[in-house]
């Protein structure tokens, strides 16, 4: 008998106490006995085939919470039974099915032995040596019967192999640490990233600098070197055109917001929110001044990418920089607006699109002052981290839609 037909044979019968581990060998009672690391004909869903140890450990422990049964098992150093597998390899190990997909191959059942007897070949041992019957034409009947049914030898090897590690294994070993291989590959992609980002930006300042001049007049007038001698002053209307320069978006310095200068590039670009105290605790060196965002994705395939400048400090801008600044991300406080160069709330969200980052289920009281201003307010889930995608796809929206209509005022 294999090992699986064994152990669920025996958890049928609810005798799984008998079975007992004795050094490197799982003993059924005094039937059979078997290594612990033997593979089984259950193959799990990931494509290893579960060790008997594996199964015995899962089946005497199938009352336990997934994460708890997986603590137990990590911590007497048994691979766990995944989670996909657990109800139909319960409902086989307990006679509720009678079969699985997942069964590969299954031993032909023996009564007496872990091993099928073969037949010797030996004419004089094989000739009168049934003590159950007289009948020569039924023993020798028999005896040839067993010769000529095939034996999976596979099955047999197989059944006695010990694996020494599987992927899951190796990644849980006692005395290994595979944080310096994941801080040095983060380290490199975040310097690519950044060379990359400062080569953008560099390019794209001077082709919007270039773009700017052109729809400012300061070319095809005057001289052929675009000189004009009579240059006029440059008017600051409501809601005028973009000023020269990347764009620049404004996000509080406060942490008591959801986006911040240290979590904003991962939240625009990559579409993942990330809480700014879990940023501080990864970014080395000092705070940024400014930081560089693209959207890097779109529900528009040919979109031109276009880079933004995003700032946390508005008393540093200059006047000809808040001609730039095309958004913000409000705290809701009044004071955040304190010093700006604009006589309220209506003229700045005249001039500059507003977003308020929340919680969805944050009261309604956060949101209170507010939903008195032209503002998008966002929400997010706190846990559903793939949701961000979207909400961060609604600010460039919103985004992309205000700067083209400032772009053609």
């Amino acid at each position: 008998m294999d090992p699986l037909s064994a152990l669920r044979d025996f958890t049928i019968r609810g005798e799984l106490e008998k079975i007992v581990r004795v050094n490197d060998e799982f003993r059924f009672d005094s039937d059979y006995s078997f290594p612990c690391h033997a593979e089984t004909a259950y193959r799990s869903k990931q494509g290893n085939l579960y060790t008997l140890e594996t199964l015995l450990y899962y089946v005497t422990n199938h009352h336990l919470k997934h994460t708890d049964y997986i603590q137990s098992a990590r911590t007497q150093g048994i691979p766990s039974v995944t989670f996909p597998d657990r109800k139909p390899l319960l409902d086989y190990l307990t006679g509720k099915i009678s079969s699985s997909d997942s069964i590969e191959f299954l031993l032909p059942p023996q009564n007496d032995a872990v091993h099928p007897k073969l037949p010797s070949l030996d004419p004089n041992v094989n000739s009168g040596i049934n003590n159950d019957s007289n009948d020569y034409g039924t023993t020798d009947s028999r005896v040839f019967s067993q010769i000529e049914t095939p034996v999976d030898y596979m099955s047999l090897i197989c059944s006695g192999e010990r694996p020494l590690k599987d992927r899951e294994g190796l990644l849980e070993c006692k005395g290994r640490n595979f944080y310096g291989v994941l801080t040095s590959a983060t380290k490199r992609e975040e310097e690519r990233q950044r060379i990359e980002s400062q080569q953008r930006k560099d390019g794209l300042v001077a082709k919007s600098r270039l773009m700017g001049s052109d729809e400012r007049g300061l070319t095809g007038f005057g001289d052929e070197s675009g000189y004009d001698p009579n240059p006029k002053p440059k008017l600051h209307l409501k809601g005028g055109k973009i000023g020269e320069g990347v764009p620049i978006i404004l996000v509080p310095s406060a942490f008591q917001t959801l986006i911040t200068i240290y979590n904003v590039k991962e939240f625009l670009e990559d579409g993942v929110y990330i809480p700014t105290d879990v940023k501080v605790k990864q970014m080395k060196g000092a705070k940024p001044d400014c930081v560089t965002v693209q959207k890097k994705f779109s529900r528009d395939r040919d979109r031109v990418v276009t880079a933004y400048e995003v700032r946390d400090k508005p008393s540093a801008l200059k006047a000809e920089d808040w001609d730039r600044v095309v958004a913000v991300f409000v705290l809701g406080k009044e004071w955040q607006f304190k010093d700006w160069p604009f006589k309220d709330h209506v003229e700045i969200f005249n001039k500059i699109v507003g977003f308020f980052m929340r919680f969805e289920d944050d009261s309604v009281e956060s949101a209170k002052i507010v939903k008195q201003w032209n503002v998008k307010i966002i929400s997010i889930s706190k846990n559903k981290r793939h949701q961000d995608r979207a909400a961060a796809l609604e600010v460039w929206d919103r985004l992309e839609e205000f700067v083209r209509s400032r772009s053609h005022s």
